[in-house]
């Protein structure tokens, strides 16, 4: 196919009204095509990317519309009426005021929940931004109605964590709080889906155990979904799929993503964002250090284990590798064990032991039966152990800035001055990643940053890098304007 012939099926092909196109500042398509093919200035060739960019974001918003139109307005919802019967009580009980943020996020959902229509929203807030109190919140929406709520969490560990918090606020509200995992055996899991069943459950929290056909909800009002990107988009519609009964649906994440990113991989969700952290919470230390100095950072280790603090000693691989020459957190533990703290006590933490070995070494963790622990990355999804105080990231050269946030946020929620400290070597961007994130805690920079360095391929962690290969022409960064106008479109289009 040569130059004319396209540049004519491209003249054929043009859907934007020249009205359309001067209010996007976008060329024709075959005058874009012309443009990228023979410019003659890098000023032309840019506007021919523009119109090429804008085209390839609205035909994803473009599928993400739809998405979003048959998840919350082609087939209605449940209009939650609200009493304040259960909402007021908790409000004059909470020891602290919401913050702005929180309360614009809960009246942003309060507002979907009440309509006919299916709410189908993601939230996202910052480590410790608050977002547990927000469900909880919209949980006890749903229960002033006669409905139930799901929680489902990425790991059991994690599910029992919100077990107990909830369960410490609900049960003077004669609220009933039931946990179903897939550890749950015999008599206990029995009681546990004949609660769900009946509906004297009103707020389950689960596992990816909650897919499975042997539950049956009553009627779920609401599904909250934690750690979204730890589900995967299948998991969740799969989830969605098996209830006739609509239920609103609230994803949380509590990895911070640039909005453009969100936009373009969570087009079918509503956006709502906790950007504001609770008064008082202390931020945490970050110091960047060279692997000559480890001796010294092992005694500040020491020194803060003997005032009783707790500590995670973080590396990026289980076993060691003929392929890298890195740490790792099984032999590394043998040595720790052994030869730096043969005194305290120590426990090791990957994702190849089974799911009670797992939780037996958390549980001993956060009972204060380990004064410190060696791991993997399994330990950066959100548990919360105030006693914990230092966050020893080994390799942090290997890690992505996302991923270094998250296992940062795994200190500094108790009330004394918390610590991470990075062991690092290498130069040039990896040196320039590493001082971004030791002079910021604000996840949102820290994600912008991570985009920008590593690519819009996958801000998640996995082996993908680079750019992703659905997006030829946009860059999210730079082309944030076009997301948003292609979203607006597309949405407009679509409805």
């Amino acid at each position: 196919l040569n130059l004319d012939k396209l540049l004519e099926w491209a003249s054929d092909d043009e859907y934007m009204s020249e009205s359309e196109r001067r209010a996007r500042g976008l060329p024709r398509l075959d005058e874009a095509l012309s443009l990228l093919h023979r410019p003659d200035n890098l000023a032309d060739a840019e506007r021919g990317r523009r119109r090429l960019a804008f085209d390839e974001l609205f035909h994803l918003q473009i599928v993400q519309a739809q998405a979003r139109r048959k998840a919350t307005e082609v087939e209605p919802g449940i209009s939650h009426q609200r009493s304040n019967e259960l909402i007021r009580p908790l409000h004059e009980a909470l020891p602290f005021e919401l913050t702005e943020a929180q309360a614009r996020v809960l009246s942003e959902i309060y507002a979907d929940m009440q309509m006919e229509r299916r709410m189908n929203r993601l939230l996202q807030g910052d480590v410790g931004a608050g977002k547990t109190i927000v469900a909880l919140f919209a949980m006890l929406l749903a229960a002033e109605g006669g409905y139930q709520s799901a929680l489902m969490a990425p790991t059991e560990i994690l599910a029992e964590q919100h077990l107990r918090k909830l369960r410490s606020v609900l049960q003077p509200l004669e609220v009933n709080v039931v946990l179903l995992t897939g550890s749950l055996k015999g008599h206990e899991r029995s009681e546990a889906l004949a609660a769900i069943e009946s509906g004297s459950g009103r707020v389950i929290i689960g596992t990816h155990a909650l897919i499975q056909d042997s539950v049956t909800f009553r009627n779920l009002g609401l599904l909250i979904v934690d750690e979204q990107h730890r589900f995967g988009v299948r998991q969740r519609m799969a989830l969605l799929e098996r209830y006739n009964d609509r239920p609103d649906v609230l994803v949380m994440s509590a990895t911070p993503i640039p909005r453009s990113l969100a936009m373009a991989f969570y087009g079918d969700l509503d956006l709502s964002i906790l950007d504001e952290l609770p008064p008082g919470r202390k931020p945490v230390k970050t110091e960047l250090h060279a692997p000559a100095q480890r001796e010294s950072v092992y005694k500040f280790v020491s020194a803060q284990i003997k005032e009783g603090r707790q500590v995670y000693v973080v590396y990026p691989l289980v076993r060691e590798s003929d392929k890298v020459d890195l740490l790792a957190a099984t032999e590394e533990f043998e040595r720790l064990q052994r030869e730096i703290f043969p005194s305290f006590r120590l426990g090791l933490l990957h994702g190849q032991l089974s799911a009670s070995q797992k939780d037996d070494t958390m549980g001993a963790f956060s009972r204060g039966d380990l004064d410190l622990l060696v791991a993997t990355t399994v330990v950066e999804v959100g548990i919360d152990i105030p006693n914990a105080s230092v966050m020893l990231i080994e390799h942090a050269e290997r890690f992505g800035l996302s991923q270094l946030h998250q296992l940062r946020g795994r200190v500094g929620r108790g009330p004394t001055e918390s610590h991470c400290i990075l062991i690092a070597e290498g130069e040039g961007d990896a040196l320039e990643r590493l001082n971004i994130f030791r002079d910021t805690t604000d996840g949102f920079e820290i994600a912008r940053a991570d985009l920008r360095m590593r690519g819009q391929g996958d801000l998640f962690g996995s082996q993908q890098h680079g750019r992703d290969l659905v997006l030829r022409f946009s860059d999210l960064i730079a082309d944030e304007d076009l997301l948003v106008v292609a979203q607006e479109t597309a949405r407009q289009l679509i409805s």
